[in-house]
């Protein structure tokens, strides 16, 4: 018994404590938002002829995820395709947990009748990025879908709230079935050039932007594509560039952008031409045939339809292209979500502790088309690197099995991981040799690009590198014969798929993982592997955690 009115208030505080912990959690007052897919085949006319596509919920594109920063996602995805499915998040940094990334070196995939639910926290994001399907090829069938993440209830955002927000899922297509593609690729033999562009799954002219004269619109481009880099433009209207993957930008206006494969823009579009409806255009870049297609911006007082010429745009250009990529800055003044506020905010003060170069090529291993990075063409092992790392399971991967500078030797077939350390602060240079843009996407991280120029990077390139503001992002391109640097805080614990967006040279091997460790094995570093993890290969069989 208590024998005083002071126990009794220690015992209802310590209650109360209590009662909160239990209620608000880890996650504290982050609401959770459920959605549940249903993957199908399903028919589609990207091109204008009816060919099988990959749907969600018998849409194509898939359904729109929209989430405010640090909500928890709970996707639970059915798989009703004839094959394994994996989805991944192009541009969720998945903090502390690499577990759901979606990827085959971290997921086994989702088996054909069965399902899974990815639990996704956005933990401090906020901007424009992608899901698509990354196992088997799917990507080159559909099953992409947008995802918009939006800033907190009164965190301030550099421009006044727009009129509406429009989604743009553009990129190349073919008309053969992802399978045969996939084919092809095994076969030992390159894929042929696209058949042509799509606009939201619609080709020429399919898809219409109905907007009001006088307001500003939001338009988020990404290429969702496989194979090219695109060109976005509007007749007769200019594009304020405000955000890049997550980072607000300085408010550049451009006639038209660039957009490489796999990256995401955002751009302000105000109405402000007669009432009329006005192309909008998207046309590929570096390509010696130049693929073209239109949707239809309409006024909605607008009685007149599309007319004169489609307006031009860049082709091959790459110092056009060079230039614009230079100008993207970002806007230090805005208010935003910042998942490493110990420093690396600051990144031109911070001396990196070791630079890793990474040259792409083009090789011939055992008579068959292969990629490679570092001279080491990926092979997918055979239970994921995740799983083999976090049960101990030998022989599945080696630390160490990509050098960490060009070899300029032979290509060989390896599965490769580089080892990293948790909290380094490294730099990574993208060069390339070869006479075709190249697009490198990192899993897990945001990380900054310092510079990008052409021919061999040297450590007297550090002269030009832009210390002060430059933009913080997932997925960077590399033009012909140049390099590109970027600055990068290991701070995201697990192991994480660097690759290219060119998906035929992330299929036949130029990818690799990048595996940040820390012995603490403390949840303050890394959730623990989930309970519903699926288990194949090595680790069939055995069991995740009981809580």
């Amino acid at each position: 018994m208590f024998s005083n009115m002071k126990d009794w208030s220690f015992l209802l505080c310590y209650l109360s404590v209590l009662v909160l912990f239990l209620v608000h959690g880890v996650n504290g007052e982050n609401p959770y938002r459920f959605l549940t897919w249903k993957v199908t085949y399903g028919d589609i006319y990207p091109l204008g002829v009816k060919q099988q596509g990959i749907l969600i919920n018998g849409q194509f594109p898939g359904p729109q995820i929209d989430a405010v920063t640090n909500d928890n996602l709970i996707i639970n995805v059915y798989n009703y395709l004839a094959e394994p499915l994996l989805i991944s998040w192009d541009g969720l940094q998945h903090r502390r947990n690499s577990w759901q990334d979606g990827v085959y070196g971290t997921n086994c995939p989702i088996l054909p009748r069965r399902n899974f639910t990815y639990i996704i926290q956005v933990k401090d994001q906020i901007g424009s990025y992608f899901y698509f399907p990354s196992f088997l090829f799917h990507k080159a069938a559909g099953g992409f879908g947008g995802i918009r993440i939006w800033s907190r209830p009164k965190i301030p955002v550099p421009f006044p709230p727009p009129a509406g927000d429009f989604t743009v899922l553009a990129g190349d297509w073919y008309k053969t079935n992802y399978a045969l593609l996939r084919r092809i690729l095994e076969s030992g033999h390159n894929l042929p050039f696209p058949d042509g562009l799509h606009i939201n799954g619609r080709g020429w002219n399919g898809y219409t932007f109905t907007i009001d004269q006088g307001k500003t619109y939001r338009f988020r481009i990404s290429n969702v594509g496989i194979a090219t880099s695109i060109n976005f433009r509007i007749q007769g209207h200019s594009l304020k560039l405000v955000e890049v993957e997550g980072s607000h930008t300085l408010q550049n206006s451009f006639s038209s952008i660039d957009v490489h494969l796999g990256q995401s823009y955002s751009v302000l579009v105000t109405a402000d031409q007669p009432p009329k409806d006005y192309y909008v255009v998207v046309s590929s870049r570096f390509t010696s045939r130049v693929l073209t297609t239109t949707a239809v911006l309409h006024y909605s007082n607008s009685f007149q339809g599309v007319s004169g010429p489609i307006p031009g745009g860049p082709t091959t250009q790459i110092a056009w292209s060079l230039e614009q990529a230079r100008s993207i800055r970002w806007n230090l003044t805005a208010s935003g979500p910042r998942p490493n506020p110990q420093g690396s905010y600051h990144y031109g003060l911070i001396k990196p502790s070791r630079t890793i170069m990474l040259a792409n090529s083009n090789a011939l291993i055992n008579g068959k088309q292969r990629y490679a990075v570092n001279s080491v063409s990926y092979v997918p092992p055979d239970t994921p690197l995740k799983l083999a790392d976090y049960f101990k399971i030998p022989g599945v991967f080696n630390l160490g099995s990509i050098p960490t500078n060009p070899t300029w030797g032979g290509a060989y077939l390896q599965t490769s991981v580089m080892n990293a350390n948790f909290r380094e602060f490294v730099e990574i240079v993208f060069q390339n040799w070869e006479d075709e843009v190249q697009s490198w996407h990192i899993d897990g991280y945001s990380f900054f690009v310092v510079g990008m120029d052409g021919g061999q990077w040297t450590p007297a390139s550090r002269q030009r590198y832009n210390l002060r503001d430059a933009v913080a992002r997932c997925t960077t391109q590399v033009y012909p014969r140049s390099w590109t640097a970027i600055y990068m805080a290991l701070d995201n614990v697990g192991m994480w798929n660097i690759r290219s967006e060119n998906w035929a040279r992330q299929y036949l091997g130029q990818q690799f993982y990048f595996r940040v460790f820390t012995n603490t094995n403390s949840l303050r570093d890394e959730n623990p592997i989930p309970r519903n993890a699926l288990l194949c290969g090595r680790v069939s069989g055995r069991r995740t955690r009981p809580l």
